[in-house]
């Protein structure tokens, strides 16, 4: 299939490119870049006149609820929310059931995600059986099954001992250590930042110590152990100044935010939205402005979705009890684009946090439009609205605290390895 987009602005960040040029697609790859190869005749031409062209988003954390949850969701709604969200890459963390922690299960969810339509779907897999933080899993059968990195989800490891082994035979065969730094202690039974919210409407709290105590430790473990750490879903100013300060001393550790601290804070619960029940907790203005600040200047590596589809019973129940999550993927694109629009960043900027930056954090060659790369595309009007509604999410979960709000930017196209996996135009 040969396809030629016309007439769009196309956006690379890998390239710093923003400039009108036209791209040209063949056998699943990008072979032409502003002028056509030779002899080139395409079998389609999409028209992006007032759209932009850039690499199709990668999502770095995007439950896709299989196996185990499919009551919540399925492999194919997750994958429909992906394409409508300009998402061609994801990575998907290991709190299945069973969970990701034998190779036999790794290889059974890839072999799943192969249709054409589907994103390209990165697994991370168990850094412990069961996730249950005692016994290490087999990290190098599941990385030839195909996992890009290891990780807990939303389980700590209490014994420092057993993450300090951990850590040590990743980093001796470079295998990447993603986790998240809340200390499960501090946080036992909270359900909200322990703030004058919480106090006002008598839940319990997770301070941001919670946070801070959990990445000294790992900080300190990368030191002693040299393994490359990601620092999963940061939710506090206080905890972006540690990892500044331990890059500025030399230590390699990334991170990354997600959609909902990007844009939200613990006012958002209002008067017990268990929408906004979100793990880690929302926290005050100050840590969101924070945050938004790290990510505008390349301290937050990445901006995630943590698309967390949960089912309506789980969430119309009181706060305290309603299932943490939100639902994520569609709203990755619209999220970005207002964040840059209030930041007043230039789109190449904030796009490379959806698409080369978490491409490097994968290692893997995407996240870019340049000759020969895979023709994942995302083509958007960034001047169409997108309304948030449940009858607007292709997601089974239509669990999110911004349902009812607008924002700019509407996927017109998605394209996976050159194949259509998602065409807007013909609701346009």
């Amino acid at each position: 299939m040969k396809i030629h987009i016309k007439n769009g602005r196309l956006i690379d960040p890998a390239s710093k490119t923003d400039r009108p040029l036209d791209v040209f697609i063949a056998a699943g790859r990008i072979v032409g870049v502003g002028d056509a190869p030779a002899g080139f005749e395409p079998n389609s031409v999409l028209d992006a006149t007032d759209c932009i062209v850039c690499p199709g988003l990668i999502d770095l954390s995007a439950r896709l609820r299989e196996p185990g949850f499919e009551y919540k969701a399925t492999l194919e709604s997750e994958m429909a929310a992906a394409a409508a969200g300009g998402v061609t890459r994801l990575a998907c963390p290991p709190d299945t059931d069973p969970v990701l922690d034998e190779p036999g299960l790794v290889e059974m969810l890839s072999h799943r995600a192969r249709l054409p339509e589907f994103a390209h779907v990165h697994p991370v897999g168990a850094l412990t059986r069961q996730l249950a933080g005692k016994e290490l899993t087999e990290m190098a059968e599941l990385t030839e099954a195909g996992c890009v990195a290891f990780g807990q989800a939303n389980q700590a490891i209490v014994d420092t001992q057993v993450l300090l082994r951990a850590m040590m035979y990743a980093a001796t065969f470079g295998f990447p250590v993603w986790l998240q730094a809340q200390d499960p202690f501090l946080a036992k039974k909270g359900v909200a930042h322990d703030g004058e919210v919480a106090a006002r409407l008598g839940l319990a709290g997770i301070p941001v110590a919670a946070e801070t105590i959990a990445i000294a430790t790992l900080l300190h473990l990368v030191r002693e152990t040299g393994v490359r750490l990601h620092l999963r879903r940061l939710s506090s100013a206080a905890g972006l100044e540690m990892i500044i300060a331990a890059r500025a001393a030399g230590i390699d550790v990334s991170c990354e935010v997600t959609i909902n601290h990007l844009h939200l804070t613990d006012q958002s619960i209002g008067f017990f939205d268990a929408h906004a029940r979100i793990e880690p907790p929302l926290r005050g203005t100050r840590d969101r402005d924070a945050l938004r600040a790290g990510l505008a200047s390349g301290a937050i590596d990445a901006l995630i979705s943590d698309h967390t589809p949960v089912d309506d019973d789980a969430k119309q129940m009181p706060f305290e009890e309603a299932e943490a999550g939100a639902t994520g993927l569609e709203l990755l694109l619209p999220l970005t684009l207002k964040w840059a629009r209030e930041m007043q960043l230039p789109l190449v900027t904030a796009l490379a946090r959806v698409t080369s930056d978490p491409a490097r954090i994968l290692g893997v060659k995407a996240g870019r439009l340049t000759q020969g790369a895979a023709a994942d595309i995302c083509v958007f009007d960034p001047a169409a609205d997108f309304v948030v509604s449940r009858e607007n999410l292709r997601s089974q979960g239509k669990n999110t605290p911004f349902l009812g709000m607008v924002f700019p930017g509407r996927v017109r196209y998605t394209l996976i390895d050159g194949h259509m996996a998602f065409d807007g135009s013909l609701a346009w």
